[in-house]
């Protein structure tokens, strides 16, 4: 389920992409949609509104595809955070520690790290 809206969020990317590169800029900038490169099928005005409103429509698939993305990855995180566990000693040291106390054996001693003044 989930790599089929990252699919269709990445085509809604691309799609959005070329939608805004054909649409005409208001200030004369690198717009390429120009005024007659349509001007057969429809007009202008026809075109600009076509282009407004399929950006439209694609921008608010690719927000709820966004949220819906975030939404399922946040069902796969658990709960706990990294920083807890922290706090607690790893399993493994705490298996030695106890196997060497049960032998009988000293646990080993870190050595000491001088402190540079």
């Amino acid at each position: 389920m989930e790599e089929v809206i990252l699919v269709i969020h990445l085509i809604l990317a691309l799609a959005i992409i070329a939608l805004v590169l054909l649409q005409r800029s208001e200030g004369g900038g690198l717009g390429i949609g120009g005024g007659g490169g349509m001007g057969s099928l429809a007009g202008a005005a026809s075109t600009k509104n076509l282009l407004t409103r399929a950006t439209a429509i694609c921008a608010a698939c690719f927000f709820a595809t966004s949220l819906t993305l975030a939404i399922l990855a946040g069902t796969h995180t658990s709960s706990t955070s990294i920083l807890d566990s922290l706090d607690n000693a790893p399993a493994a040291v705490d298996a030695e520690a106890d196997k060497a106390e049960t032998e009988g054996e000293p646990e080993a001693e870190t050595p000491a790290v001088p402190i540079a003044e």
